[in-house]
């Protein structure tokens, strides 16, 4: 018998009703809905019409593990390693307030990435926090052997990104996890621009901690994050900003004691917001069922395509030189970037601007006329 023809990839834009009046090129800021991140979110919205707050301790309890176990699966982590927040600010503030500065008071961040990172030591300086600001000699990436130098015995923390929002650039996380430990430090990893739109494994790159969140590529939505420790640092870690979730035993109801999780529940605060919880699981199925490896290839193939379209016309894409360095965020450098982010959203175009740049970025829910419109209607612009 004939050997059947594999089944063609399959096609998710339809799962996304913002394709049906605009083209989005704006994952990178924020991902594009799905319907199922709606119906889960109906379906905690009629659990809470219905059953009011009896649907916790049969269904909304449950649904928060779930999130957890199925975070730890995409970074590749060890179960219990995941502890859920409503944003980056709020999990990195639990590693912030963990850490004794007494002998280490150095923090190394780099001018790429995203000041969040930054601010959350910025907002220690009056405690003797010293914050190192690594810079990138093109604006484009941070040379490793960089952020080594500034690495010493007296640095606690490396705090900085898996990808660059600045310029769509992939860090390589396992030689800064390298660089860091040599000299007894951590390595805290923002993977805000990574997870979900590339694999991603916790245990082979050895980082210490590790956030992301719904917002961008996991299609969550806003109000949704996670912080991954590694387990052999929950014993040291003790927040000093804290909350009932963190507690072992919190509807003991004790105001006398705090007892932490053995896990990396002990780096959570108050009650999580459903909402947000639902939408993301909704999110994971898509991307569960795609794979990291799957949506890579997707977007490496847009991406080049893109640049290449770009290049073609006149424009002069800021991106890292090889093509596995890249990731899909493409800045395009433009004289007036918030007013042709206007212009291509009045042809329908949803993109973004940073300071002297358009910055498009296609996911695997695009098709290649829809960054071609985009460069299109940029260069017929001018």
């Amino acid at each position: 018998m004939p050997t059947a023809a594999p089944a063609p990839p399959r096609d998710y834009r339809a799962e996304f009703p913002i394709f049906r009046r605009s083209i989005y090129l704006n994952s990178c800021s924020l991902g594009a809905l799905s319907m199922r991140s709606r119906a889960k979110v109906d379906e905690h919205l009629d659990l809470w019409e219905t059953r009011g707050a009896s649907a916790w301790y049969d269904t909304w309890w449950a649904a928060l593990a779930e999130l957890r176990t199925r975070y730890a699966r995409l970074i590749g982590a060890a179960e219990g390693s995941i502890a859920l927040h409503a944003n980056i600010s709020a999990a990195l503030a639990t590693v912030a307030e963990s850490l004794d500065y007494r002998r280490r008071p150095k923090v190394v961040v780099t001018s790429l990435d995203f000041p969040t990172l930054a601010y959350q030591w910025l907002a220690r300086a009056g405690e003797g926090v010293e914050i190192v600001v690594v810079e990138s000699p093109d604006g484009i990436g941070v040379p490793v052997e960089a952020i080594a130098r500034a690495i010493d015995d007296r640095t606690a923390i490396v705090a900085t990104s898996h990808v660059f929002f600045t310029s769509g650039a992939l860090q390589d996380v396992r030689a800064l996890a390298d660089a860091a430990h040599r000299r007894g430090a951590l390595l805290l990893v923002d993977g805000y621009q990574a997870a979900g739109q590339l694999p991603v494994n916790a245990r082979t790159l050895d980082v210490d901690f590790y956030c992301s969140g719904g917002l961008k590529w996991l299609l969550g939505g806003t109000g949704v994050a996670f912080m991954y420790a590694r387990p052999e640092l929950w014993p040291t870690l003790a927040p000093r900003a804290s909350g009932w979730f963190a507690h072992r035993d919190q509807f003991r109801f004790d105001p006398r004691t705090l007892e932490l999780h053995d896990d990396a529940r002990r780096l959570e605060a108050g009650t999580p917001g459903l909402l947000s919880v639902y939408a993301q699981l909704g999110g994971l199925e898509i991307i569960e069922e795609l794979g990291a490896r799957e949506i890579r290839r997707r977007t490496m193939a847009l991406t080049e395509d893109l640049i290449e379209g770009a290049r073609a016309a006149g424009l002069r894409p800021k991106v890292a030189t090889a093509p596995d360095e890249r990731t899909a965020i493409v800045m395009l450098p433009n004289a007036d970037p918030a007013a042709a982010v206007r212009r291509l959203a009045s042809a329908g175009i949803v993109t973004d601007s940073r300071p002297g740049h358009v910055r498009i970025s296609p996911y695997f829910y695009n098709v290649p006329d829809d960054h071609r419109a985009a460069v299109e209607c940029l260069t017929r612009a001018h």
